[in-house]
């Protein structure tokens, strides 16, 4: 079911077609900060502080770029949030094609388990391509966003408890997972429904990984770096 949910919600290698576009202009995407300066950044694959334990290829630097509707809805949500005194927090935005391919490479290479105790304590490396790491991905799209929330009520700003980190492979990151406590569900749930209401579908084994699903049936990745 796991599978079946990733491979619907992940477009079909077989029927990917690489954009020549070499740079984000030439894709129809924009630098959230241009439509959202208020967003905050934390761009987890620009360095090593991810699953890989290295920066990954294709992020020369910590930017997030969405097509241009998909920036914009997510600019509103942002607005919706900070009318409750809340904050959006970016860790991967558009994500290069050879990204996901050193992200496949990772997963394969079996004797590299130097980030396991982190982010895939409970579960075997092998289970980790297909539910967790697609062979290919909507973030190659420029229409799937992986996020969190800030509580902003009080200086400073400080992360909401959504029960697990970021990129955490494992039943407990599952969006509905049963054995989260009530404060974690109402975070999930915040997010949830500020997402949802501006167009933006969940991947159910990811509370954080969000796609706008009016650009769901696109077929098109993108594989120019960010630079």
């Amino acid at each position: 079911m796991a599978l079946a949910l990733a491979l619907a919600l992940a477009f079909s290698a077989a029927a990917v077609e690489i954009s020549p576009a070499a740079d984000a202009a030439q894709a129809g995407m924009v630098e959230i900060g241009a439509v959202a300066p208020d967003i905050a950044l934390d761009m987890r694959y620009a360095g090593s502080d991810n699953f890989t334990g290295r920066p990954v290829p294709g992020y020369g630097v910590a930017r997030c770029y969405l097509l241009t509707p998909v920036a914009q809805a997510l600019a509103r949500v942002q607005q919706a949030l900070r009318a409750q005194g809340y904050s959006l927090q970016v860790f991967d935005c558009y994500r290069p094609a050879h990204a996901v391919r050193a992200f496949v490479a990772w997963a394969a290479d079996l004797d590299d388990q130097s980030t396991k105790a982190r982010y895939y304590p409970n579960v075997d490396k092998r289970e980790l391509l297909g539910s967790y790491i697609a062979e290919t991905s909507g973030h190659s799209r420029g229409a799937t966003v992986d996020l969190g929330v800030l509580d902003c009520r009080s200086a400073p700003c400080v992360a909401l408890d959504m029960g697990t980190g970021f990129d955490y492979f494992d039943p407990r990151a599952h969006t509905a997972h049963a054995g989260l406590e009530p404060a974690q569900r109402r975070h999930r749930q915040l997010l949830l429904d500020a997402m949802a209401e501006q167009g933006f579908s969940n991947y159910s084994l990811e509370w954080w990984h969000f796609s706008w699903q009016a650009a769901s049936d696109s077929t098109t990745a993108y594989d120019f770096p960010l630079r």
